[in-house]
């Protein structure tokens, strides 16, 4: 992070709009692919990593680009963050998915209208949703497991380019790791990892009526995304310091 001075104001914008690219991109790509047919699971796994990537480059300068709340936990519970900063990060990164997932909602809403007038089919444009639907805890799993490696591999991403004077590389590392886990690990359950990516939202959705949208329609999926990612970022920040972490 910039040794430079920043405001709260603007530590919680950088988030804040940070998180929102991660969702224009990602909503975007999702929409694309289920509103119109264009595109596939592959373009899927790069949009979300573009997202990704154009969100570092917007707040990195600024809050280091957590853009996840269970990033900002793990980094809290490793030391690497100080707890009375979490409440605003935290705070900005839920608000800029809601306002991502909505911008993306309104820029497409004719199609919406045309292609799923009652909102009854497409929540997942927005939102994560299991591959096995008789259990909750595979998808639960899936995004401990998922969660753990994206925060172990960002720590490694840090210590190898950050600080060996190459982190202009650390924004494309972290861009190519989102890509990897979505080609290889994204199909249990859309590989959230991130509650500002799933439940804000999922929020969304159901604020505008979406049916069917795990959260108001008597299901507990959108817990797997939320408490999945929260116990999956810490677990792999500790993992990192117990294995590769440089020692002081």
């Amino acid at each position: 992070m910039n040794s430079m001075q920043y405001s709260k104001t603007q530590e919680f914008m950088a988030e804040m709009i940070g998180t929102m690219f991660i969702l224009l991109f990602g909503n975007g790509v999702n929409a694309m692919f289920t509103l119109f047919n264009l595109g596939g699971y592959t373009n899927i796994t790069f949009g979300w990593g573009l997202g990704v990537f154009l969100g570092i480059l917007v707040s990195n300068r600024i809050t280091g680009a957590h853009l996840n709340p269970a990033v900002t936990l793990a980094l809290v519970v490793t030391k690497r963050f100080p707890l009375h900063k979490a409440p605003l990060f935290i705070c900005a990164q839920m608000l800029g998915g809601f306002l991502g997932a909505a911008t993306v909602y309104f820029f497409y809403l004719a199609k919406f209208q045309q292609f799923d007038p009652n909102l009854e089919h497409t929540a997942g444009i927005f939102s994560t949703f299991p591959a096995i639907t008789t259990s909750f805890m595979p998808g639960f799993m899936a995004e401990i497991i998922a969660t753990a490696i994206l925060m172990f591999a960002i720590l490694a991403i840090v210590e190898n380019f950050v600080n060996d004077k190459a982190g202009f590389l650390a924004p494309f590392a972290v861009s190519a790791l989102i890509v990897g886990i979505g080609m290889s690990f994204g199909a249990m359950h859309g590989y959230a990892m991130n509650p500002a990516r799933d439940f804000s939202p999922r929020l969304f959705t159901a604020l505008i009526g979406f049916k069917n949208n795990g959260l108001t329609d008597g299901s507990f999926i959108w817990a797997a995304p939320v408490f999945g990612s929260l116990i999956g970022a810490p677990l792999g920040a500790i993992l990192f310091d117990l294995t590769l972490a440089k020692r002081k």
